[in-house]
């Protein structure tokens, strides 16, 4: 006997009146329930197709389009439909930023409970597309076929692709042949590796099957020019790889880092794998503010250069340093806050659970020889201690960026029993932000706070908040 399953409902003529969290858009459904959708855009008068009902909302799909929102755009990308990487894109840039702006404001408000000064309005993005300094790309033997091509006759000649994971499917891959979010030559250099590669029986790598040789490529252009290339390999076979490697070589001369990674993992994260370097340096230079700061094919960097410029730019702001201040950069990274604001400071403490994170703070300090900078490493929480204050000082502005989680508790626990005179928190998630700052609303008042968008066609934003101590 077949599962019972419920029947799917249909909503006529519903128009869709926000966009929620995770880039969401928001309609009512006529029993007052929230419907949450992934295809519309506020302002769409549509049919909704329901998917899974909960006790408080459905999330559902427009089957048809009655009215078109005045907020829309066209979207630039061939692949918009079908890639999950810039959900917004068919949404107008100046009202991105407003939704951004609104979930900041509402979780602030409504999770953390605070009290707003006024708002700064958010910081939105000169360059809208091609801002990306780094990008990642999968191979795949098993290439996702559109609706079309699957209820096609014809022949299909090849399953090859270079592109990106369709969303929710881990071993499907969306052949890409023109992205918008890094600058040239990124798409002249993953096709013409995906052409070679086809045309010299290469083999494109089988996540199900776990075989085949070709298997991620990643991809860095800094503001600088220079570019780095790191392809990765599932096995070795030296006729190819050389083969492949110097056609890049030859057509590309422009690199700056040819490097190579022989991984045979079930999974493709290169932490804990060698990275062979096969031309030029294994590393290039991003440059801010006349500070240089060294990156291997390892590190972690804002991925949106120009304006991780103006993140830091206002955290330094926010600071308004002296000269005279010891400074706590919590989860500093490799560094670049830390070194930014040294300047300003008589002392900064980098604190990051990432070795080799802080092994790049430590060469890029004395690469650019700042002397008033110490990077300790451990778990936060472990390392933020009564122990390590008295041993380093306490600090008179503590500079936080933790990840999407906010700071652990404990860690929160420590920053109210040492009560610094001012916190700067920059955080890539207001939810978990407006929670942390809710602990310490008791004796700290927020003076200001301002939004940063650094991923436009995307709903992700950063927010900057200034604490002083009541």
């Amino acid at each position: 006997m077949g599962r019972n399953r419920k029947k799917r409902v249909i909503f006529e003529n519903i128009e869709v009146i926000d966009a929620g969290a995770r880039g969401k858009t928001v309609a009512k459904a006529p029993d007052g329930r929230v419907i949450f959708l992934t295809n519309t855009v506020p302002g769409d008068i549509v049919d909704i197709q329901t998917g899974r009902k909960r006790k408080a909302y459905y999330e559902g799909t427009a089957i048809k389009f009655h009215t078109l929102s005045d907020k829309r755009t066209k979207p630039v990308c061939a692949h918009f439909e079908f890639c999950g990487g810039c959900k917004w894109q068919h949404m107008k840039y100046e009202e991105q930023l407003f939704y951004k702006e609104k979930e900041v404001i509402q979780n602030l408000k409504r999770i953390g409970h605070l009290e707003l000064p006024e708002i700064t309005p958010i910081l939105g993005c000169k360059k809208i597309y091609f801002y990306r300094n780094k990008m990642e790309f999968s191979f795949s033997s098993n290439r996702w076929l559109t609706y079309e091509e699957i209820n096609s006759d014809d022949e299909i000649d090849s399953r090859n692709a270079c592109g990106f994971h369709i969303a929710g499917m881990w071993d499907k891959i969306l052949d890409v042949e023109k992205c918008h979010l890094q600058e040239d030559p990124s798409n002249d250099i993953r096709n013409s590796i995906k052409e070679f590669a086809i045309k010299n029986e290469i083999p494109f790598f089988n996540p199900r099957e776990q075989d085949g040789m070709l298997r991620t490529m990643m991809l860095r252009i800094v503001s600088t020019g220079e570019i780095m290339l790191a392809i990765q390999f599932y096995k070795e076979d030296k006729v190819k790889r050389e083969l492949l490697l110097n056609f890049i070589a030859d057509k590309f001369p422009e690199i700056t880092s040819l490097q190579y990674i022989i991984n045979g993992k079930a999974n493709d994260t290169i932490y804990d794998q060698e990275v062979v370097l096969f031309k030029g340096r294994d590393h290039i230079f991003e440059e801010m503010e006349g500070l240089r700061f060294k990156i291997n094919a390892k590190s972690f960097y804002q991925t949106n250069s120009d304006q991780a410029y103006e993140l830091y730019k206002i955290t330094r702001n926010f600071a308004n340093l002296t000269g005279n201040e010891l400074v706590y950069d919590l989860y500093t990274g490799t560094g670049t806050i830390a070194q930014f604001v040294a300047k300003n400071a008589k002392k900064v403490i980098g604190v990051e659970s990432v070795p080799e994170a802080i092994e790049d703070a430590k060469k890029n300090a004395a690469l650019n020889k700042i002397t008033n900078c110490e990077f300790y490493v451990g778990d936060m929480k472990e390392v933020f201690t009564k122990e390590f204050i008295n041993q380093h000082g306490k600090p008179d502005v503590i500079i936080t960026d933790p990840p999407r989680d906010g700071m652990h508790k404990k860690v929160v626990e420590q920053i109210l029993h040492i009560l610094p005179q001012k916190i700067v928190y920059v955080s890539c998630n207001s939810a978990t932000q407006a929670r942390d700052l809710a602990l310490m609303k008791e004796q700290y008042n927020i003076i200001k706070t301002q939004a940063v968008d650094m991923f436009p066609q995307t709903h992700h934003v950063e927010n900057v908040v200034l604490l002083e101590l009541k």
